[in-house]
């Protein structure tokens, strides 16, 4: 047992080593043989025709068949216009030699079709009405292209290039692929592919699917998370596409563009004219290349009866390269920010409405020590008068790395230690990733085993791969009666030891194999029928759907989950939060969160953090504390912190330096009634909790490429401090006829300017939207859940008109209760005309809470002689207030009144 260990030590360690400074464990597209086959087609004219006597019309679809003319081979178009002003485009193998994998689990249900109606049709076009304002879906015969045009202008075009190209999918090295070029059966790497010293057997042959679009008018293109690189997209010309594949990718590099833990194959274009976003829905291996052209040049036939195109407008195009699977992409168009967010949203799902107390501060390590060591460090913040909700665990608190298990001699009582922490109101992650140790004496294997539950290699055996236990096992996460099992393993009469105040964190779930390629499963493991390489991108969402699922049945469907994860895809929204990995303790790293977090919040994903202080390597005291402050006003906030790194818990770099963090985490938690308000809006609609600025001010091209700060909802825009030794930023404040005003100081900014901003240590560059009220508890706790009944106070920042408008929601903070019996509280707070009001935005939920408004800060507006209360029945009283006429705010202290009850108070 002892070699054993050695081993595996002895293994991950050379992994990690290599890991850690080789990028050449990483395929780059040369070295990718689909994506090396793809890329040697170039854009020209496309040998697809499309053969319109084939043309099918139904209520939901039109269909028609295309050919290759080089080849002969047919391929099925299928057409959809989808409700919420969306077209679907299928491209399938008429008669595919081998069935293609289509993506299941990831929409939500299938999308409502509307009637797509043929409006002319000549011997090479077909020209499709997609209803309101005049927009059409033009088919040109040959070659084959799609474009969807509104009155005179092309919004989307596919094909236009010449860059559709499906490789045959076969049983055998004798079927001819398809395709452009010659000979193509003899290229390397079709029918078997080494990489490394891991060969792909490849049984079915090449079966890559490409596609391209061009987006006229468009210069800034955003999304298809995840990579540490900039908030706008690059051009990929002369370079590496975009990769989508998850891999654990060991302190990874920045500004470039080499896929990461998760995948999510969703771009979205903007300009001022339109926003619209493209779905490409494949879990398979996927390259996206983007390149800057003008409009114009790819301009002919039927198109040009319908628009007029400047051949000097920008133009944006974007190719798809995927490894297998069909082609199944969803056009968004918009034509606003919100509209594509909801579209998207009303595919893949809204994120998951989190308890209140993981959106408040988390303290993590790899590894805190043993159950003295969780109660030194739960006592620290106590000692130290600095709140925090969840402490983590991570992979050594469990006996021989075997999950669902608890070391016992480190953490012997492991209720002992989740009681101590619930009598605080305080709760624990501890992690279950889903590499299982292969050992006939642990449970959990044993019965996956029983049950054949485990991936499959290609020769039909166990797959087996090195992860930190050693030699290990990979459920076989595709199948949904393993899922059902695994979510059964969290109930508390199994996973022993666990209580209610515990929650889940799934890491390595790429999922991450050691000696495999590319630090991951071998494409030609089997999950049933399907190849690995088909649903690789799947793998982490099902991990995470699967245990956010045990931890809802667990507590009998009353309970919202907490589950964070590594991996992820399209539709992970639904199931937790994410972060962004194996970063480091550099400033880099702590500049590049804001556009990682941003691009996942665009593709759905709201719930998105970094580890604060850097999970690699030792942060100075001055990058601690700036990633502390940038942190807290991002929406999941937990530090992290690698084995060999010393301890950095908040009180360990100095008294001043632990004041400063003290102060941003009760910022924070101050602030934890608009973070829970916009998640619950999030939730509903779809919109990103942290937005580009650009967003919520579509026409200001100034704000297009804007990454340094953001907004948290519309209402709050932040600007951290990310540079060493900064005595000053300057924050962009968009808004023409707009106000801003510095949270700390309720000084007044207008809008549309650069503004400078001298720094200290103690700086967070925070403005509140004139026009805007925002709720905060100011009396900050030890953990959220001791805030729950806590008093409100009220900040309404008038903007130039002087008036301004916000909600408060509360609920019980953590159950489902606010679906499924409408329990919950939705105001909407405005104040104009000098006149504040609170009124119930859901007059049939029902519920009651015992907190109340004990203050209201009205800043921007003048002095009043009086101050009147009226509440729900009449009754009225005066007001005590002040009046700082330096700043022009004005406080109204102890109205009083319950947050859930109509109320007005007028200003005289």
């Amino acid at each position: 047992k002892a070699a054993q260990s050695l081993w595996v030590l002895l293994i991950v360690l050379l992994c990690v080593s290599a890991r850690a400074v080789d990028r050449s464990n990483f395929k780059t597209c040369e070295q990718s043989a689909f994506c090396k086959r793809q890329k040697e087609l170039k854009p020209g004219q496309s040998p697809y025709r499309a053969l319109l006597d084939t043309l099918e019309l139904s209520d939901s679809r039109i269909t028609l068949q295309l050919i290759n003319d080089n080849n002969k081979v047919r391929l099925l178009l299928e057409l959809y216009r989808l409700q919420g002003n969306m077209t679907r485009v299928k491209i399938n193998e008429l008669k595919p030699l081998k069935p293609r994998y289509e993506v299941p689990d990831v929409l939500i249900s299938d999308p409502f079709t509307e009637t797509l109606s043929v409006v002319s049709q000549d011997e090479n076009s077909l020209v499709l009405s997609l209803g309101g304002k005049d927009q059409r879906l033009i088919v040109s015969a040959q070659p084959f292209r799609l474009d969807i045009v509104e009155g005179p202008q092309v919004l989307v075009s596919l094909n236009s290039r010449g860059l559709l190209r499906t490789e045959r999918a076969s049983h055998s090295e004798s079927s001819k692929p398809d395709g452009q070029i010659k000979e193509e059966e003899d290229k390397p790497g079709m029918w078997e592919e080494t990489f490394k010293s891991h060969t792909d057997s490849k049984p079915n042959g090449p079966s890559s699917i490409s596609l391209d679009f061009s987006l006229p008018g468009v210069e800034h293109v955003y999304g298809i998370p995840e990579h540490a690189d900039t908030l706008k997209l690059k051009n990929t010309d002369g370079s590496d596409p975009y990769r989508l594949y998850n891999l654990d990718v060991f302190q990874y590099e920045l500004h470039n563009p080499m896929a990461l833990y998760g995948a999510v194959p969703v771009l979205i274009s903007h300009s001022t004219d339109r926003t619209m976003g493209i779905f490409w829905l494949n879990a398979a291996e996927t390259w996206v290349d983007i390149s800057s052209n003008t409009a114009g040049k790819m301009m002919f036939g039927k198109i040009l009866d319908f628009v007029q195109v400047s051949s000097e407008a920008p133009q944006t195009d974007v190719r798809w390269i995927s490894e297998s699977g069909i082609i199944d992409v969803f056009i968004m168009l918009g034509p606003k920010p919100a509209d594509v967010f909801t579209q998207y949203a009303s595919l893949t799902g809204t994120q998951s409405f989190p308890p209140l107390t993981a959106l408040a501060y988390h303290q993590c390590r790899w590894n805190y020590n043993d159950q003295e060591d969780v109660k030194s460090v739960d006592q620290g913040f106590d000692e130290h008068d600095i709140p925090y909700d969840f402490i983590w665990l991570d992979i050594e608190h469990a006996d021989g790395k075997r999950y669902f298990t608890w070391d016992p001699s480190k953490f012997p009582q492991p209720k002992e230690m989740l009681q101590g922490l619930m009598d605080k109101r305080r709760k624990l992650v501890a992690i279950v990733d889903p590499h299982i140790r292969v050992d006939s004496g642990y449970k959990i294997h044993n019965e996956i085993l029983s049950k054949n539950f485990y991936v499959k290699n290609k020769d039909g055996g166990d797959y087996e791969g090195w992860c930190w236990p050693g030699n290990s096992g990979y459920p076989d996460f595709t199948n949904p009666e393993m899922r059902a099992w695994w979510a059964s393993k969290f109930a508390y009469e199994q996973y022993e030891g666990s209580m209610e105040n515990q929650y889940v964190w799934n890491d390595m779930n790429e999922p991450s194999v050691f000696n495999g390629p590319e630090v991951t499963m071998h494409k030609d493991a089997l999950h049933g029928g399907w190849e690995h390489r088909d649903v690789h991108n799947l793998y982490g969402l099902y991990v995470q759907k699967a245990t956010a699922d045990g931890l809802v049945e667990r507590s009998g469907g009353v309970e919202r989950p907490f589950v964070l994860t590594r991996a992820f895809f399209a539709g992970s929204q639904r199931y937790g939060a994410v972060w962004t990995g194996d970063n480091a303790a550099e400033w880099g790293h702590l500049k590049i969160s804001i556009p990682m977090c941003l691009s996942l919040g665009l593709a759905g994903i709201s719930f998105c953090g970094a580890d604060v202080g850097g999970f690699f390597k030792h942060p100075s005291a001055e990058l601690l504390v700036r990633w502390y402050q940038a942190g807290a006003y991002q929406p999941f906030f937990r530090a992290h912190a690698h084995i060999d790194t010393p301890r950095r818990e908040p009180w360990l770099f100095g008294p001043e330096n632990t004041a400063l963090i003290r102060e941003a985490i009760r910022q924070r938690y101050a602030l934890l009634p608009y973070w829970y308000q916009l998640f619950y809006n999030a939730h509903r609609t779809g919109y990103p909790v942290m937005r580009p600025l650009w967003v919520e001010y579509p026409d200001d091209v100034a704000t297009f490429s804007i990454e340094d700060e953001y907004l948290i909802g519309k209402d709050l825009l932040v600007h951290p401090v990310t540079d060493e030794g900064a005595t000053a930023v300057t924050a962009y404040l968009p808004g023409k006829g707009e106000v801003w005003y510095d949270v700390h100081t309720f000084q007044k900014h207008d809008g549309e300017q650069s503004l400078y901003i001298p720094v200290t240590m103690s700086s967070i560059p925070v403005f509140q939207r004139g026009g805007s009220i925002i709720c905060r508890k100011d009396r900050v706790r030890r953990s959220s859940s001791c805030m729950e009944n806590d008093p409100y106070t009220l900040y309404a920042a008038l903007n130039s008109q002087g008036s301004a408008e916000g909600e408060l929601y509360i609920d019980d903070f953590h159950t489902f209760n606010f679906e499924k019996a409408k329990q919950f509280v939705h105001r909407h707070l405005s104040f104009s005309a000098n006149t504040l009001s609170s009124r119930n935005l859901a007059p049939d939920s029902q519920f009651s809470t015992a907190s109340w408004i004990e203050k209201i800060v009205i800043i921007g507006g003048s002095q009043p002689s009086s101050a009147t209360l009226k509440n729900a029945d009449g009754t009225e009283s005066a007001l005590e207030f002040e009046f700082d006429s330096t700043l022009a705010v004005l406080t109204l202290r102890k109205p009083g009144v319950n947050a859930a009850a109509d109320w007005t108070v007028i200003l005289r």
